[in-house]
């Protein structure tokens, strides 16, 4: 039996999964973030994040629903090597004044993943002729652009600096 050869589609599919899979380990990830930062900006900067991580989930489900496949995950194996860096760094920083400038860190290398998924989804979606899914995508793009400008800023004006002068 020959295999189907796969299409464009498929991969958009593909991809599709790979994000949905990767937004929901990062919701689950973003509380123990908060939790664990040390300065109140940084912690509010999570506690949105999640909250807007929601809404990109729900974002997702939608195109989903326009691709009229059922909103599974598939396996994102980048994303769950990133999360387990953000652990280490939670578990080996706890005691030290660079936590939070750590934490920013590798919220910021969740953030870059996230931009190069949502600009290959929409690009894939305006290929595709999809504009719609690529409207919800381009959303969701516009937002992890913003969390990285925000994380960036804090980083530069606030973590950064306070881990340096307690070196």
């Amino acid at each position: 039996m020959a295999t189907k050869t796969k299409t464009l589609h498929d991969l958009f599919i593909d991809q599709l999964k790979d994000t949905y899979y990767a937004e929901k380990q990062i919701l689950k990830a973003l509380p123990k973030m908060a939790k664990a930062a040390k300065d109140a900006e940084s912690k509010k900067a999570f506690e949105t994040h999640r909250d807007e991580t929601e809404r990109q989930i729900e974002r997702l489900e939608q195109v989903f629903e326009l691709c009229e496949v059922p909103a599974r995950g598939k396996t994102c194996e980048a994303m769950v090597g990133i999360l387990e860096e953000g652990k280490e760094v939670m578990e080996e920083y706890a005691d030290s004044e660079a936590l939070d400038a750590g934490l920013i860190a590798s919220a910021q290398a969740v953030e870059h993943y996230e931009i190069a998924r949502y600009g290959t989804l929409k690009a894939l979606a305006m290929q595709l002729g999809m504009k719609d899914a690529a409207k919800l995508l381009d959303e969701t793009l516009a937002e992890e652009k913003k969390t990285d400008e925000l994380l960036s800023k804090l980083a530069a004006t606030r973590a950064n600096a306070k881990a340096q002068k307690a070196a």
